[in-house]
């Protein structure tokens, strides 16, 4: 990545208000950890140290300044493996201070959406995901432009309103 590509940490270090996660895929590119999960390892919640990481961290950090972190999960259902381990997985992103919610694809067809994965930070900056077929990250662009800034708000607040909070939302 070149240098001057901001970090993910750094975006989160400029965020003042709000940072936003609009997910569209049933599968990413499977990590050592999904890999482990599938073969029988769990987490234990207890030992934090264990599952603490410093995304986790950067989360919790961005959350006490007062910065809102919300993430919304379009899922086909019934949900394929890797959606299964997200959820299992999302208690850490909701220790951390992220709000999450799940909305089944089945509810969306009336919906604008944009057909990639992005972050929104404080409604004017985005981080577009590109991912390969198999759900591995191509390439992150950036965009500052405001009518697409617009068009992203809107498609993750109208997935937001009709999203199933992660607590009430079952796999």
């Amino acid at each position: 990545m070149p240098s001057n590509v901001p970090t993910f940490a750094e975006l989160l270090a400029e965020c003042q208000h709000s940072a936003v996660h609009l997910e569209l895929r049933d599968g990413y590119a499977p990590t050592d950890r999904f890999r482990a999960w599938q073969h029988g390892e769990r987490i234990d919640w207890e030992d934090r140290a264990s599952w603490w990481d410093p995304y986790l961290q950067t989360t919790a950090d961005t959350v006490a300044r007062g910065v809102v972190m919300r993430r919304a999960r379009i899922v086909s259902e019934p949900v394929s493996e890797y959606i299964r381990w997200e959820h299992a997985m999302t208690r850490e992103l909701v220790e951390a201070g992220e709000v999450v919610r799940w909305l089944p694809r089945r509810r969306t067809a009336d919906l604008s959406l944009p057909g990639v994965d992005f972050w929104l930070f404080d409604g004017r900056l985005a981080r577009i995901h590109h991912f390969d077929g198999d759900g591995a990250v191509v390439e992150d662009e950036f965009t500052e432009d405001p009518a697409l800034i617009k068009h992203l708000a809107d498609s993750f607040e109208s997935v937001w309103e009709r999203a199933i909070p992660h607590d009430r939302y079952s796999v």
